[in-house]
């Protein structure tokens, strides 16, 4: 299984502050937003990812993660030469994902609770068809949503006016190869786009759809917005000083899922040591050492 965080598109919503720079650098409290969705791919156990981005927010990804190396991973960076769709991902990607099978997230969405890895980690293990991920709302018409026969999708509404269901998809899915000729199939929507909701649907047709509904202790966030970001910083602010503990340290979760050592976590907490992340990450090199 292969990952690939789609981290492309002007961010024109969130205007001025993307001018300048792509959405997915813009902080989420004390990290940049892309290591949220990162840490999800990551907690999933998958180690090769492909950035999708657009010609001038490509070189900053790079610089911010590099090739991968030092957390243990494999990083590639694609261009997307204009938005056209979320299923335009596995075009772009094509290459990238060769013969495997693929999960794609968005770079806006963040994730967190109880037991996620677990979840993530078994729809890795995908060996035919597409899991998808849903999310109990109050507003279903503000969202694709997935009409169920147990945990198998049926059928698929994107924004509808009178939902059959309340259960959202949300921006983290898990496909077969088959993903790669779906997608160059997919006929532009009245929007121009190749739309996420045409794969999606293919797979309902062939019966091979399965969606797995997040629980009530796990958070679903899209901060594509000013308020959704400060929402999910106000989150990350809060449970960090409760626990004591970091959301989505990328080295952390790196060293807790054997990616790295001890040497190589110690050398990423110097990197960062005038910072509260480094001494962060530096403080689990310590508490290592004493068990």
């Amino acid at each position: 299984m292969k990952g690939i965080i789609l981290a492309g598109g002007k961010g024109t919503r969130l205007a001025p502050l993307t001018i300048a720079t792509s959405k997915q650098l813009l902080p989420i409290f004390d990290k940049p937003m892309i290591y949220y969705p990162l840490s999800i791919l990551m907690l999933a156990g998958i180690k090769e990812v492909l950035i999708i981005s657009t010609e001038r927010d490509t070189k900053a990804y790079q610089y911010l993660l590099g090739n991968g190396s030092e957390i243990g991973m494999s990083f590639s960076y694609a261009i997307q030469e204009k938005p056209r769709g979320l299923a335009d991902a596995f075009i772009v990607g094509e290459k990238f994902i060769g013969q495997d099978n693929v999960c794609l997230i968005l770079g806006d969405n963040f994730f967190y609770g109880n037991n996620l890895s677990k979840q993530l980690q078994t729809s890795c293990k995908l060996q035919k068809g597409a899991e998808i991920f849903g999310y109990q709302v109050s507003n279903p018409t503000s969202f694709g949503v997935a009409v169920l026969d147990g945990d198998k999708v049926i059928e698929v509404e994107e924004k509808p006016k009178n939902p059959k269901s309340d259960i959202a998809i949300t921006g983290l899915y898990f496909f077969d190869n088959n993903v790669i000729k779906f997608a160059k199939n997919v006929k532009p929507s009245d929007r121009g786009e190749i739309e996420i909701t045409s794969i999606i649907e293919e797979y309902v047709k062939q019966g091979l759809c399965k969606l797995n509904k997040f629980s009530r202790g796990i958070a679903w966030l899209d901060t594509g917005t000013q308020k959704s970001m400060l929402q999910a910083s106000l989150f990350v602010q809060t449970l960090q000083e409760t626990t004591s503990e970091y959301i989505a340290c990328i080295e952390e979760i790196a060293f807790r899922m054997g990616f790295i050592n001890k040497e190589q976590l110690l050398f990423a907490a110097e990197k960062q040591k005038n910072s509260d992340y480094g001494k962060y990450i530096k403080k689990l090199v310590k508490e290592n050492d004493e068990k």
